[in-house]
């Protein structure tokens, strides 16, 4: 399994037979690597509806007859565009062709912001566990630090934990870093930071105070499993 890092919270699962993106932020994501036209998924995973993780979703599914994954609402609300849809919610799994996707909690919102200003309510945010070709990846989505997490990491054998660290709407650098405690990952990477000047992180410094293995991803670079 290949893990590539798009800026953000933009995650690219390469397996073996299948292209798997997690909330891919591509324009006006001044943190990004690629362009729109670059990425072909089979399968897109939305953690919440906010813009700068779901705002590409629609176009990119078009162009790709991709099927979006995502809670409830926000499956629904694609739904209604047209597109392919499998929606799920908070404590449920499946199993695809593609992989396993369980739904974990998240603390933070869902909306969807139109073009013309409208504020959609896209339900409940979430955080995912996905996992295929006996590898299990977890990414919080946008969220504070909750309790729950170490019950997560009792249940599961996290591979990867891909954790926000960018503070002020999701966890900042020392409460990401309890999150990686409890959740016992083989490896911690931060994601949503730097993208904009509110959420100013240093990456590096978040990685050197774990107590256990991290690995900062510039956008591009990738991690394989």
């Amino acid at each position: 399994m290949k893990l590539t890092f798009h800026g953000q919270s933009a995650l690219e699962i390469t397996t073996e037979k299948h292209s798997i993106w997690v909330d891919p932020f591509i324009s006006g994501n001044t943190f990004c690597d690629v362009e729109i036209d670059d990425v072909k998924p089979d399968v897109i995973l939305l953690t919440h509806g906010h813009n700068d993780h779901a705002g590409d979703a629609e176009e990119i599914a078009k162009r790709n007859n991709s099927l979006i994954v995502a809670p409830f609402e926000l499956a629904e609300y694609f739904g209604t565009k047209g597109l392919n849809v499998h929606p799920m919610h908070i404590g449920g799994g499946y199993q695809f062709e593609w992989g396993y996707v369980k739904w974990t909690q998240a603390f933070h919102g869902s909306s969807f912001t139109e073009e013309d200003g409208t504020v959609v309510y896209t339900g409940m945010p979430a955080g995912l566990l996905f996992t295929s070709e006996g590898k299990t990846i977890y990414h919080a989505g946008d969220t504070a630090l909750f309790s729950d997490m170490k019950m997560i990491g009792e249940r599961n054998d996290i591979d990867v934990a891909f954790l926000p660290i960018g503070d002020n709407f999701t966890m900042g650098p020392e409460d990401a870093a309890t999150a990686s405690e409890w959740l016992n990952a083989k490896l911690t990477v931060p994601i949503h930071y730097n993208t904009y000047p509110v959420i100013e992180q240093d990456p590096d410094k978040f990685v050197a105070s774990l107590k256990g293995d991290g690995k900062v991803l510039k956008p591009g670079e990738f991690i394989e499993r």
